[in-house]
Protein backbone atom coordinates (compact mmCIF):
# COMPACT_ATOMS: atom_id res chain seq x y z
CA UNK A 1 0.00 0.00 0.00
CA UNK A 2 1.49 3.33 -0.72
CA UNK A 3 -0.66 6.96 0.41
CA UNK A 4 0.07 10.61 -0.85
CA UNK A 5 -0.80 12.19 2.71
CA UNK A 6 -0.98 16.25 3.34
CA UNK A 7 -1.92 17.81 6.40
CA UNK A 8 -2.22 21.52 7.51
CA UNK A 9 -4.31 23.79 10.10
CA UNK A 10 -5.08 27.14 9.90
CA UNK A 11 -6.41 29.73 12.36
CA UNK A 12 -9.25 31.49 9.83
CA UNK A 13 -10.14 34.93 9.08
CA UNK A 14 -11.79 35.37 12.86
CA UNK A 15 -10.29 33.57 15.59
CA UNK A 16 -7.28 34.44 17.46
CA UNK A 17 -5.88 31.35 18.09
CA UNK A 18 -5.73 27.95 16.88
CA UNK A 19 -7.94 25.15 19.25
CA UNK A 20 -7.61 22.22 16.33
CA UNK A 21 -4.98 19.62 16.43
CA UNK A 22 -3.82 16.99 13.85
CA UNK A 23 -1.91 13.84 13.15
CA UNK A 24 -1.09 12.26 9.98
CA UNK A 25 1.50 9.39 9.42
CA UNK A 26 2.17 6.92 7.03
CA UNK A 27 4.13 3.65 5.98
CA UNK A 28 3.71 1.27 3.29
CA UNK A 29 1.93 -0.92 6.01
CA UNK A 30 -0.67 1.31 7.35
CA UNK A 31 -1.51 4.91 8.17
CA UNK A 32 -3.22 6.80 11.06
CA UNK A 33 -5.30 10.01 10.59
CA UNK A 34 -6.54 12.03 13.70
CA UNK A 35 -8.11 15.76 13.81
CA UNK A 36 -9.56 17.05 16.85
CA UNK A 37 -11.51 20.46 17.29
CA UNK A 38 -11.09 21.85 21.14
CA UNK A 39 -13.17 24.31 22.75
CA UNK A 40 -13.21 25.42 26.26
CA UNK A 41 -12.02 28.86 27.51
CA UNK A 42 -8.21 30.24 28.58
CA UNK A 43 -6.63 27.88 25.58
CA UNK A 44 -8.25 24.86 27.15
CA UNK A 45 -9.98 23.87 23.75
CA UNK A 46 -6.76 23.86 22.60
CA UNK A 47 -5.37 21.22 25.36
CA UNK A 48 -7.85 18.89 25.23
CA UNK A 49 -7.07 18.73 21.19
CA UNK A 50 -3.26 18.87 21.54
CA UNK A 51 -4.31 15.54 24.58
CA UNK A 52 -6.69 13.84 22.54
CA UNK A 53 -4.28 13.62 19.31
CA UNK A 54 -1.13 12.40 21.49
CA UNK A 55 -2.81 9.56 23.55
CA UNK A 56 -5.11 8.56 20.29
CA UNK A 57 -2.12 8.28 18.24
CA UNK A 58 0.23 6.29 21.28
CA UNK A 59 -2.41 3.85 21.93
CA UNK A 60 -2.95 2.81 18.25
CA UNK A 61 0.85 2.71 17.95
CA UNK A 62 0.89 -1.24 17.53
CA UNK A 63 -2.55 -1.49 15.78
CA UNK A 64 -2.04 -3.41 12.15
CA UNK A 65 -4.65 -5.09 11.93
CA UNK A 66 -8.34 -3.30 11.23
CA UNK A 67 -10.47 -5.93 10.30
CA UNK A 68 -12.94 -7.22 13.26
CA UNK A 69 -14.47 -6.40 16.44
CA UNK A 70 -11.11 -6.38 18.46
CA UNK A 71 -9.92 -3.51 15.50
CA UNK A 72 -13.21 -1.52 16.76
CA UNK A 73 -12.46 -1.57 19.92
CA UNK A 74 -8.58 -0.97 19.99
CA UNK A 75 -10.16 2.30 18.11
CA UNK A 76 -13.10 3.18 20.46
CA UNK A 77 -10.81 2.37 23.74
CA UNK A 78 -8.56 4.81 22.40
CA UNK A 79 -11.26 7.97 22.47
CA UNK A 80 -12.38 6.63 26.04
CA UNK A 81 -8.46 6.80 27.25
CA UNK A 82 -8.15 10.26 25.79
CA UNK A 83 -11.79 11.34 27.61
CA UNK A 84 -11.37 10.15 31.02
CA UNK A 85 -7.23 11.69 30.82
CA UNK A 86 -8.97 15.14 29.53
CA UNK A 87 -11.92 14.77 32.09
CA UNK A 88 -9.66 13.80 34.80
CA UNK A 89 -8.11 17.06 34.14
CA UNK A 90 -11.22 19.58 34.38
CA UNK A 91 -11.79 17.81 37.45
CA UNK A 92 -8.11 18.80 38.95
CA UNK A 93 -7.99 22.01 37.18
CA UNK A 94 -10.46 24.99 37.61
CA UNK A 95 -9.52 26.45 34.64
CA UNK A 96 -9.77 23.42 32.48
CA UNK A 97 -13.14 22.97 33.69
CA UNK A 98 -15.92 22.57 30.44
CA UNK A 99 -13.27 21.43 28.24
CA UNK A 100 -13.37 18.97 25.90
CA UNK A 101 -12.97 17.96 21.83
CA UNK A 102 -14.23 16.31 19.05
CA UNK A 103 -11.61 13.63 17.46
CA UNK A 104 -12.22 11.95 14.43
CA UNK A 105 -9.91 8.95 13.68
CA UNK A 106 -9.00 7.29 10.53
CA UNK A 107 -7.02 4.11 10.62
CA UNK A 108 -6.07 2.55 7.05
CA UNK A 109 -4.20 -0.96 6.64
CA UNK A 110 -4.39 -3.45 4.02
CA UNK A 111 -7.07 -3.26 2.19
CA UNK A 112 -9.36 -1.76 4.75
CA UNK A 113 -10.15 1.32 6.35
CA UNK A 114 -11.61 1.75 10.21
CA UNK A 115 -12.73 4.59 11.63
CA UNK A 116 -14.07 5.95 15.13
CA UNK A 117 -15.50 9.48 15.81
CA UNK A 118 -16.74 11.49 18.69
CA UNK A 119 -18.40 14.85 18.07
CA UNK A 120 -18.79 16.85 14.40
CA UNK A 121 -15.15 16.71 12.76
CA UNK A 122 -15.86 14.42 9.76
CA UNK A 123 -13.99 12.01 7.53
CA UNK A 124 -15.39 11.81 3.89
CA UNK A 125 -14.28 9.11 1.05
CA UNK A 126 -14.22 10.32 -2.64
CA UNK A 127 -14.38 7.40 -4.89
CA UNK A 128 -14.91 7.02 -8.54
CA UNK A 129 -15.64 10.79 -8.64
CA UNK A 130 -18.85 10.34 -5.79
CA UNK A 131 -17.90 12.33 -2.21
CA UNK A 132 -19.34 10.15 0.76
CA UNK A 133 -19.80 11.87 4.51
CA UNK A 134 -18.38 8.37 6.02
CA UNK A 135 -19.14 9.62 9.46
CA UNK A 136 -22.15 11.29 11.01
CA UNK A 137 -22.20 14.24 13.34
CA UNK A 138 -22.95 14.36 16.81
CA UNK A 139 -24.25 17.23 17.04
CA UNK A 140 -27.96 19.62 17.54
CA UNK A 141 -29.05 20.01 14.33
CA UNK A 142 -27.67 16.16 13.33
CA UNK A 143 -30.85 14.47 15.50
CA UNK A 144 -32.92 17.37 13.98
CA UNK A 145 -32.34 16.05 10.56
CA UNK A 146 -32.63 12.46 11.87
CA UNK A 147 -36.09 13.07 13.24
CA UNK A 148 -37.14 14.76 10.38
CA UNK A 149 -37.78 18.61 11.49
CA UNK A 150 -34.56 20.09 9.43
CA UNK A 151 -33.71 19.38 6.21
CA UNK A 152 -29.71 18.78 5.60
CA UNK A 153 -29.41 22.41 3.90
CA UNK A 154 -31.68 23.83 7.22
CA UNK A 155 -29.29 22.42 9.54
CA UNK A 156 -26.23 23.65 7.42
CA UNK A 157 -27.38 27.45 8.37
CA UNK A 158 -29.21 26.33 11.71
CA UNK A 159 -28.13 29.13 14.58
CA UNK A 160 -27.63 26.03 16.65
CA UNK A 161 -25.21 24.25 13.75
CA UNK A 162 -22.43 23.96 16.13
CA UNK A 163 -23.86 22.45 19.07
CA UNK A 164 -22.24 19.34 19.50
CA UNK A 165 -24.14 16.28 21.48
CA UNK A 166 -21.16 14.05 22.86
CA UNK A 167 -17.32 14.78 22.81
CA UNK A 168 -14.40 14.10 24.35
CA UNK A 169 -13.56 14.77 28.03
CA UNK A 170 -17.04 16.42 28.37
CA UNK A 171 -17.67 13.34 31.08
CA UNK A 172 -15.86 10.56 33.02
CA UNK A 173 -17.47 8.19 29.86
CA UNK A 174 -17.82 8.70 26.29
CA UNK A 175 -19.26 6.28 23.64
CA UNK A 176 -17.49 6.58 20.32
CA UNK A 177 -19.23 5.84 16.85
CA UNK A 178 -17.15 3.30 14.57
CA UNK A 179 -17.40 2.98 11.01
CA UNK A 180 -15.53 0.28 8.65
CA UNK A 181 -14.87 -0.74 5.17
CA UNK A 182 -12.72 -2.17 1.94
CA UNK A 183 -10.28 0.34 0.48
CA UNK A 184 -10.41 0.79 -3.27
CA UNK A 185 -7.25 1.86 -5.74
CA UNK A 186 -7.91 6.15 -5.95
CA UNK A 187 -9.38 5.93 -3.19
CA UNK A 188 -9.63 9.85 -1.23
CA UNK A 189 -9.84 10.24 2.20
CA UNK A 190 -10.95 13.84 4.03
CA UNK A 191 -10.51 14.29 7.13
CA UNK A 192 -11.33 18.11 8.18
CA UNK A 193 -12.84 20.03 11.30
CA UNK A 194 -15.64 21.89 11.21
CA UNK A 195 -13.79 25.20 10.15
CA UNK A 196 -13.55 23.58 6.76
CA UNK A 197 -17.15 21.49 6.31
CA UNK A 198 -18.91 24.70 7.87
CA UNK A 199 -17.88 26.93 5.57
CA UNK A 200 -17.71 24.43 2.34
CA UNK A 201 -20.53 22.53 1.02
CA UNK A 202 -19.95 18.98 -0.12
CA UNK A 203 -20.35 19.69 -3.85
CA UNK A 204 -17.34 22.73 -3.20
CA UNK A 205 -15.34 19.79 -1.59
CA UNK A 206 -16.24 17.55 -3.82
CA UNK A 207 -14.91 19.82 -7.10
CA UNK A 208 -11.24 20.36 -5.06
CA UNK A 209 -10.77 16.86 -4.13
CA UNK A 210 -11.18 15.84 -7.80
CA UNK A 211 -8.26 17.70 -8.90
CA UNK A 212 -5.57 15.99 -10.10
CA UNK A 213 -3.54 18.17 -7.68
CA UNK A 214 -0.84 16.74 -5.54
CA UNK A 215 -2.31 16.29 -1.75
CA UNK A 216 -0.59 19.32 -0.55
CA UNK A 217 -2.13 21.47 -2.93
CA UNK A 218 -5.57 20.10 -2.46
CA UNK A 219 -5.31 21.07 1.47
CA UNK A 220 -3.71 24.76 0.46
CA UNK A 221 -6.95 25.00 -1.31
CA UNK A 222 -9.56 22.90 0.78
CA UNK A 223 -8.25 26.00 3.76
CA UNK A 224 -7.86 28.49 0.74
CA UNK A 225 -11.66 27.76 0.27
CA UNK A 226 -13.12 28.08 4.09
CA UNK A 227 -10.95 31.60 4.40
CA UNK A 228 -12.30 33.45 0.67
CA UNK A 229 -15.73 31.74 2.31
CA UNK A 230 -15.46 33.77 5.90
CA UNK A 231 -13.01 31.65 7.77
CA UNK A 232 -15.40 31.97 10.80
CA UNK A 233 -13.14 29.19 12.95
CA UNK A 234 -10.28 27.23 12.93
CA UNK A 235 -9.92 24.95 9.75
CA UNK A 236 -7.92 21.39 9.36
CA UNK A 237 -7.84 19.25 6.62
CA UNK A 238 -5.80 15.90 6.15
CA UNK A 239 -6.27 14.82 2.93
CA UNK A 240 -5.24 11.14 1.98
CA UNK A 241 -4.62 9.69 -1.64
CA UNK A 242 -4.34 5.92 -2.02
CA UNK A 243 -1.95 5.23 -4.25
CA UNK A 244 -0.99 1.82 -4.56
CA UNK A 245 -2.71 -1.26 -3.56
CA UNK A 246 -1.54 -4.89 -3.50
CA UNK A 247 0.88 -4.63 -6.47
CA UNK A 248 -1.54 -2.06 -8.54
CA UNK A 249 -0.86 1.36 -9.75
CA UNK A 250 2.10 3.43 -10.32
CA UNK A 251 5.03 4.11 -7.73
CA UNK A 252 5.09 7.38 -5.77
CA UNK A 253 6.56 8.09 -2.30
CA UNK A 254 4.40 8.56 1.00
CA UNK A 255 4.91 12.18 1.30
CA UNK A 256 3.96 14.91 4.01
CA UNK A 257 3.89 12.51 7.12
CA UNK A 258 4.06 12.06 9.74
CA UNK A 259 3.08 15.34 11.50
CA UNK A 260 1.43 16.76 14.24
CA UNK A 261 -0.03 20.16 14.62
CA UNK A 262 -2.31 22.45 16.43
Amino acid sequence: MELTVAARSDVGMIRSGNEDAFFAHATRERGVFIVADGMGGHAAGEVASEMAVQIVSRELQELTEVQGEEARNRVADSLRIANRAIYDRTIQESDKQGMGTTASVLVVSGTRYLIGQVGDSRVYLLRDGALRQLTKDHSYVQEQVDAGFLTPEQARYHPYSNVITRCVGASDTVEPDTYSGELKLGDVFLVASDGLTGMVDDRRLQQLLLSRASAGRVVDALIAEANYRGGLDNITAVVVQVLVMDGFGADAPTGEAPAFGG
